[in-house]
């Protein structure tokens, strides 16, 4: 008993907010995790949802205001439509519960930096879901970055493609264009973006176009950007979701390039180097290929996030990445509006 007990003083105890395809991915992958536990759920269609809360021990509760209010939850978990975000997060924080939110923040800045700022004033932990910090294949380009193997970062390229617009019927909100303003920006771009910024930095610029090629109904399905950062390096962007699925990044650096890429994200990647040869410039050198021990990155920053709420440490903040990555999109609509660049703050 006296293990038990200790073992629930250690371990956040969360509510899952959304019980559709990935709010039930996320409560597989972290059953068995250390640090976090989740133990309710709230839906908008809980008939649906009944037998899955119940092969997993989850105790369903009629709304997400019961969530805020029950005292033995300590964290919610959004896996939500994203216009909800911003509501939730700030909800959650003043009911003094932790807070993990899917990716986009929010869908415009200052409903991104409202959040950030709702849980850093009340003390509350507030994570996003950009799962791809987690990958070791991006961490081992950040440390040779930081280390001096790449040389300084020069440009990045990144696509992350897929047939989403033909996955949902019409009248789904995820064809609502106030849900994916540019496209699948806001479901797959910002992931490529997040990486970006964690490798290189805010943006300074962006030029975007965005169309909506191949069906009469729904979102945006061909979007492509360019970037600059403030550190001088400059990037690109793409997401075309109509086609067949894909994603890539390549980090090009004074020294080399680093690349990451294939058809399925949700798994371990490899990673593929590729050095110049300082006593022969001339010789074209293979690339390396480096593999990495098998990782769940969804259970790794769920845990993550659990580590950081037990100790009472931040994680997205006002002014942070998530704020930013909102803000580029903000500019990314604006530039696609105008179609001029446009600067950010």
């Amino acid at each position: 008993m006296a293990d038990e007990q200790e073992v629930a003083t250690r371990m956040i105890r969360a509510a899952i907010i959304g019980l559709g395809t990935w709010g039930q991915h996320l409560v597989r992958c972290a059953e068995g995790a250390s640090d976090i536990r989740f133990t309710a759920a709230a839906t908008r269609t809980p008939a649906k949802a009944q037998d899955f809360a119940a092969q997993h021990g989850l105790r369903m509760l009629d709304s997400y205001e019961a969530a805020l209010a029950d005292p033995d939850i300590d964290a919610v978990v959004l896996a939500t439509p994203h216009t909800q975000h911003t509501d939730q997060i700030v909800a959650a924080a003043h009911a003094g519960k932790h807070v993990f939110s899917e990716k986009p923040l929010g869908v415009d800045a200052a409903s991104a930096q409202r959040a950030a700022q709702a849980c850093a004033d009340r003390g509350v932990t507030l994570g996003v879901g950009y799962n791809w910090r987690f990958q070791p294949a991006l961490q081992a380009i950040r440390g040779m970055i930081e280390d001096g193997t790449l040389g300084r970062v020069l440009h990045m390229e990144g696509n992350f493609c897929g047939p989403s617009a033909y996955r949902f019927p019409k009248g789904h909100w995820r064809h609502d264009r106030s849900e994916g303003p540019a496209g699948g920006m806001t479901g797959r771009g910002v992931h490529v973006v997040d990486a970006m910024l964690y490798l290189a930095g805010h943006v300074q610029q962006v030029t975007a176009q965005s169309f909506r090629l191949v069906q009469d109904f729904g979102m945006d399905d061909t979007t492509s950007m360019l970037l600059r950062f403030a550190s001088g390096a400059t990037g690109y962007v793409g997401t075309v979701i109509a086609t067949a699925e894909t994603w890539r990044l390549q980090v090009f650096g004074s020294n080399g390039w680093a690349e990451v890429g294939d058809v399925e994200h949700l798994t371990t990647w490899d990673l593929k180097v590729c050095l110049i040869d300082r006593d022969n410039i001339g010789l074209k050198r293979r690339p390396e290929i480096r593999s990495f021990p098998k990782t769940s990155t969804e259970r790794a920053e769920l845990d993550h996030f659990a580590r950081e709420a037990l100790a009472g440490r931040k994680l997205a903040l006002p002014g942070g990445d998530a704020v930013h990555n909102v803000a580029l999109l903000g500019a990314i609509l604006s530039s696609i509006e105008t179609g001029r660049p446009v600067s950010l703050s």
